[in-house]
This record gives C-alpha cells, sequence and structure tokens, in this order.
C-alpha cells in the first residue's frame, strides 16, 4: 500500500494555534475524537500513552517535524493525522542535544500489535522528507488540508514489505572526512557521545570508521606493543605524541576498514540483527553504490523495532 492510503484529509488540520508539543497532540486528539469513534472511546488513554513515549524519548527528527506516536493497550485501529501549527514549537531533537521549530506533526495511534506497520509509516515519513525536502516544506506552509494529502499521494511513498536497512538506519550522523583532525575527531565522540564516526571522501564515498580506539592508540608510544608491564610509565607519559600533534595531525591513516560492517539498504532488519549478535558489533554502515547512506546502531534497533 501507499502511505496516502493510511490518511484523510479530514484528520489533516492547518494553522492550528498552541505554544507547547502537549497542547498541540491534545488539541489534535479532541479534533480526531469527534470523527472517529475508536478515539473518542480512549482518547485520554491515548494522549497518555503519546506523552508517555515522548518523555522517554523525543520523537521530534530535526528538519521542523515531529511524529508522536504510541502503541496504546485495547485500541483496535490505525489512525493517522496531520497538523500544522500557526506558529513554530520548540521541541528537543531525538538523540541530540538541541532544539528544533517544528512546524508539521505526524501524529499516529496503533494497535499494540501494529509496530511493523508504525515503522513503515515512520520510515516513509522520514524517506519523504529526506528524498523530497521540497514536500515537506510545501506541508508546511499549506493552509488546505487536501492539498496537503494530494501532496502525500503524489510522492507515492510504498510503505508494505518487510522491514529494511534503509527503514531503521539514521541518515543525519554527519561522516568525517579523512581531513578531519584528531581534535576534531574526539570533540565529536564527546559532545555527540559516539564511540565512532563513519569516514567518506569528499565526494561522500564510504572508506571505513574511526572510533575511541584508533585515537588512543595514536597516543601510545609503539614500543607499548611489546610489553607486557606499563606501571613503571608516568601517567601522562603515554600521551604525549597525542596531545602535541592533535591539533594538526589527521584521521587519513589512522580510520579502520578491517572488520567494519556494511549493508546495502535492502538488507532485512533480521539478516542486521544476525550481523550485529554474532559479529559483536554495535554498528553498521548502510552503503549504496559505494556512497555512505547512514548508520545502524543497536540502540536503533531497541529504540525503531522494540520500543517504538
Amino acid at each position: 500500500m501507499k502511505f496516502s492510503s493510511y490518511l484523510d484529509p479530514a484528520f489533516i488540520y492547518t494553522g492550528v494555534e498552541a505554544e507547547t508539543k502537549d497542547e498541540l497532540i491534545g488539541k489534535v486528539l479532541d479534533q480526531v475524537a469527534l470523527k472517529e469513534r475508536s478515539v473518542g472511546r480512549m482518547k485520554e488513554d491515548i494522549f497518555k500513552s503519546i506523552m508517555n513515549r515522548e518523555n522517554e524519548i523525543s520523537t521530534c527528527m530535526g528538519m521542523g517535524m515531529a511524529i508522536p506516536h504510541a502503541r496504546i493497550d485495547n485500541f483496535h485501529d490505525f489512525v493517522i493525522s496531520i497538523a500544522t501549527v500557526k506558529k513554530p514549537i520548540k521541541c528537543q531533537v531525538a538523540a541530540l542535544n538541541q532544539e528544533d521549530d517544528v512546524e508539521v506533526f505526524f501524529i499516529i495511534a496503533s494497535e499494540v500489535l501494529k509496530n511493523k506497520r508504525m515503522l513503515k509509516l515512520m520510515a516513509g515519513i522520514m524517506k519523504m522528507a529526506t528524498k523530497t525536502p521540497h514536500i515537506l516544506e510545501e506541508i508546511k506552509k499549506c493552509k488546505d488540508p487536501n492539498k496537503i494529502y494530494q501532496l502525500i499521494k503524489d510522492v507515492d511513498i510504498e510503505i508494505d514489505g518487510k522491514i529494511i536497512a534503509e527503514d531503521v538506519l539514521s541518515p543525519d550522523l554527519h561522516p568525517a572526512v579523512v581531513t578531519d583532525t584528531l581534535e576534531e575527531i574526539s570533540k565529536r565522540l564527546i559532545v555527540e557521545g559516539r564511540t565512532g564516526l563513519p569516514v567518506v571522501t569528499e565526494d561522500g564515498s564510504f572508506l571505513g570508521e574511526i572510533t575511541e580506539r584508533e585515537l588512543i592508540e595514536f597516543g601510545m608510544p609503539k614500543y607499548t606493543s611489546v610489553m607486557q608491564d606499563l606501571s613503571f610509565l608516568t601517567v601522562g607519559e603515554p600521551f604525549e605524541e597525542y596531545l602535541l600533534n592533535e591539533k594538526t595531525a589527521t584521521i587519513r591513516d589512522l580510520y579502520r576498514t578491517e572488520g567494519v560492517l556494511v549493508v546495502d539498504r535492502n538488507e532485512s532488519i533480521m539478516e542486521i540483527c544476525f550481523l550485529m549478535v554474532n559479529k559483536g558489533k554495535t554498528r553498521l554502515y548502510v552503503v549504496e553504490n559505494g556512497r555512505y547512506l547512514g548508520i545502524i546502531q543497536r540502540s536503533d534497533i531497541i529504540k525503531k523495532i522494540l520500543h517504538i
């Protein structure tokens, strides 16, 4: 089925006045409840479930959009509503220490066992936003619900089929390039709370990854690799080379390719989980025709599938 098949223009609202995400979601559910009996019966439970989910992990995705959603016990339906706002609402971006001005909300309420359908719909929304950003911008500005419906219909996003890499990858991780310095990489690992980053060429071709291990290894004197007891070394001495070169040395000769897991965008989620579990990897990279598309981490599996 197409993404638009799950939409009803009657559940699309434009120019909603709200100061907070909570207020916006509450107002939209009030309106949907007037037209959809299943929502009317469980409006309070749906609102509570969505807000509990938001308080755990924000569904603000960046790009001025958010996808508040929840799976609700004893709710035997699947309802999607779209709302644009009169004034942008500030929301915390998922997993990042920053805020975004959200202008359009895609609100989804589902029965508990429809996690696959919800994931595919969320992936479809993200695909529309990243591959046709001009459509997202038109939706934000549009005042006609029927026009918004037609815009989405024209994008023609297919959402059926198995869950694949493209559905769960994180495309917003900015990759490192070989000219980045040790200092630039170490700062990113700290600020972004990561243990490794993909490395690409200037034109986006995937090369490998740079991790905490390579940075630490760079700072260790070469002779330590053949020694068994390093207790005689002073505390600061092993990292002298790193401290002297962190602002000028690049990762050109440090990034690694060995042991780096790469899949294409159509790889099944079960194969991805199998690789992570059996290879003991916390992340892998999605690459198509040699070009980096995104990263999938274990946390993405937990967050986007097991705890959707």
